[in-house]
């Protein structure tokens, strides 16, 4: 019975610590990104579209099944104004976002920047895990953001696709979170 009741406690205590802490739905800052062959574009080129903008390291393999379940998402949703974006962060990018698109036949944009300007993004003092997500609205409104020390739940396709489902339906009740 003892040993129960500290299994319940540990439980209770560990879920606390990593319960989802709301943050208020806030603008997007503006991100400037490299596309191969295209050069340089601006988050803000998107806006009018809900935005799922991923960071990712093209070696990654949790960074490499989450862009084919971005391709899903955008086959389903890019007709009704939806746009996934992968932005790699690792050394030399540039010259690895094209094989990485090709590879794993990426069918939406694919560029890179920096790490560091992907953490002065987010917000991030420490390196983060990858994936990371970003979800914004038509307006430029960031909604949802994965965890900075990752998140397998936030990643799934179900989730995903309940999140972009409910901002491409307008619903600005949904608010973003982070850990």
């Amino acid at each position: 019975m003892k040993a129960c009741i500290t299994v319940v406690l540990f439980l209770a205590v560990a879920l606390g610590l990593t319960a989802t802490s709301e943050v208020i739905v806030r603008k997007s800052p503006e991100l400037a990104f490299k596309l191969p062959g295209q050069g340089d574009r601006l988050l803000s080129q998107y806006r009018g579209k809900v935005v799922a903008l991923e960071f990712i390291l093209t070696t990654c393999p949790h960074c490499q099944a989450a862009s084919q379940v971005m391709n899903k998402i955008q086959e389903r949703y890019g007709s009704k104004g939806f746009q996934a974006l992968d932005v790699a962060v690792d050394p030399n990018a540039d010259l690895k976002v094209e094989n990485f698109a090709k590879e794993h036949n990426v069918k939406f944009p694919v560029g890179w920047v920096p790490i560091e300007q992907m953490m002065t993004y987010m917000g991030f003092t420490e390196r983060p895990m990858v994936p990371q997500l970003i979800l914004i609205d038509r307006e430029g409104n960031i909604h949802y953001e994965t965890p900075r020390l990752g998140d397998s739940e936030s990643m799934r396709e179900e989730t995903i696709a309940k999140r972009i489902e409910e901002l491409l339906d307008g619903g600005n009740r949904t608010s973003a979170s982070r850990k």
